[in-house]
């Protein structure tokens, strides 16, 4: 068969081939040209049912099978956290985390609450904010925490511009909630800033503070 010129000039042409085989579309170069013009294979699996409708050939069809193929792989993602202690877990978290928040258009903070053996209860999005900032309340978080009985938690929150590098609120927001829930015996495990593509963890950088 003859390869799509499309195809051909895509960097991952595996990724072309399944998203043309979920989306129903013959031409592979279709779903790579498809990829370009939303910017991200991201922001494609999480793009709103009205601008996949829009898109020729598609149909209802195509969108109904992407979003539940977006849907297998949430809950795939998060039975990995629940079946192993997430410290022990650190690709998965990083997975679950980057399905949930990468695509988002507006910055969101939320957390992964832990029983005493580090696995997870509930993860919840508390605050919600605009394309570059969320206002974080630490008396909710504590709240939560002890609503939950969580003996730890992972905060984690989206940058919409892609970057995942943290900013010093970001940093002292981090230390100032460490020192809250500390005093309660819950522990920070983690802090996680997810872009597209990466994440920036704050243990890793020795970010959390005492």
């Amino acid at each position: 068969a003859r390869t799509s010129p499309l195809l051909a000039r895509s960097k991952d042409a595996s990724d072309a081939e399944l998203l043309a085989k979920r989306l129903g579309l013959r031409d592979p170069g279709r779903a790579a040209l498809l990829r370009r013009r939303l910017g991200s294979l991201s922001a494609l699996l999480r793009a709103p049912a009205r601008c996949l409708h829009a898109e020729p050939g598609l149909g209802e069809a195509g969108v109904a099978r992407l979003f539940a193929a977006v849907a297998v792989m949430e809950r795939e993602a998060f039975a990995a956290l629940t079946e192993t202690p997430l410290l022990s877990s650190s690709r998965e978290v990083r997975r679950y985390l980057r399905l949930k928040l990468a695509h988002l258009p507006r910055e969101v903070f939320a957390v992964l609450f832990l029983d005493n053996r580090h696995r997870q209860i509930r993860f919840e999005i508390l605050f919600q904010g605009t394309v570059d900032r969320a206002s974080v309340h630490p008396r909710e978080v504590l709240r939560r925490a002890l609503e939950l009985n969580a003996a730890a938690v992972i905060f984690a929150h989206n940058h919409p511009s892609g970057i995942a590098e943290p900013s010093a609120s970001d940093l002292a927001l981090t230390r100032n909630l460490s020192d809250l829930l500390g005093r309660i015996d819950v522990r920070v495990l983690d802090h996680l800033v997810v872009g597209r593509g990466s994440e920036v963890s704050f243990a890793e950088r020795g970010c959390l503070g005492s």
